[in-house]
């Protein structure tokens, strides 16, 4: 059994290694034979974070997990004040009517929206990278490499055709709630555990309340929004491809919720479930 899921996870690792390489050449061309100059913005946001995982590993620890962790809280961090920025400095000059408009969401594109979405872009490359090298992921089919290589599928078709960058900036307002949820992972590795500390308390509020508004609402809203706009986006792949997205955006997070929920109780009661594991 141990041998069969070993050798399923290297399956899975030299599928998901294959498309990443794929997905690089696939920029890489754009950049130097299509003369797509404003991509370089993606390979800006690989080397930042690769340089922020070195500096970590350097000065702060050497478990991949707790590095890895550790970039990804920097991400969400970044992502969650560049979007808020965006969208509150485009409410401010247009208004909310008019930036929800399908024409705005469909082939507008707000200011600093496109080298915002290119940069996150590089940190989903840079950490399916990073999660294939040090083997942190698990099963046949691992959530999170399938979840990143929609990402990346779906976010590079977009740039390329400079079509949805509006509908794809809206997305990552999920990274508030996964500040949470970074957070939460370092605070647990470098040993704070007790539930009944105010800093667990606050900080498990705000990752339910994140997770209900700016995950799991604010998704579930954008499908809605593709569906209630699906017949103003004419013949082609856009529409398809973005239900899709949406579909495993909206699936994966019902399991994340899910594992939330159980990760809540364990904390709460760590004695009784730890009764229960033995």
């Amino acid at each position: 059994m141990v041998r069969t899921a070993a050798r399923n996870q290297d399956r899975a690792g030299t599928f998901f290694l294959a498309t990443l390489v794929l997905w690089f050449v696939s920029v890489w061309f754009e950049i130097l034979f299509n003369r797509r100059y404003q991509l370089l913005s993606i390979v800006a946001g690989c080397c930042f974070f690769q340089s922020a995982n070195w500096v970590i590993r350097r000065f702060a620890s050497r478990d991949p997990l707790f590095v890895n962790t550790s970039v990804s809280l920097l991400h969400s961090t970044i992502t969650s004040a560049s979007v808020v920025l965006i969208l509150v400095n485009q409410w401010l000059r247009n208004g909310s009517t008019r930036m929800f408009e399908h024409s705005e969401l469909f082939g507008g594109t707000w200011p600093w929206a496109y080298p915002a979405l290119c940069f996150s872009c590089g940190y989903f490359a840079y950490d399916q990278w990073d999660m294939l090298q040090y083997r942190l992921y698990n099963g046949w089919i691992p959530s999170i490499l399938l979840h990143h290589l929609i990402l990346l599928i779906c976010f590079t078709l977009a740039l390329y055709r400079n079509v949805t960058i509006n509908y794809l900036i809206l997305t990552l307002i999920c990274e508030l709630h996964s500040i949470f949820l970074h957070m939460r992972k370092v605070r647990r590795m470098t040993g704070v555990r007790d539930a009944k500390s105010i800093i667990v308390k606050v900080e498990w509020i705000l990752n339910w309340l994140t997770f209900i508004l700016a995950r799991f609402t604010s998704h579930v809203l954008i499908t809605a929004k593709l569906i209630l706009d699906a017949p103003n986006f004419g013949k082609g792949v856009e529409l398809p491809l973005a239900l899709l997205g949406m579909a495993g955006m909206n699936l994966l997070n019902v399991f994340l919720g899910i594992d939330l929920f159980h990760a809540f109780r364990r904390e709460k009661n760590p004695q009784q479930h730890g009764l229960h594991r033995e």
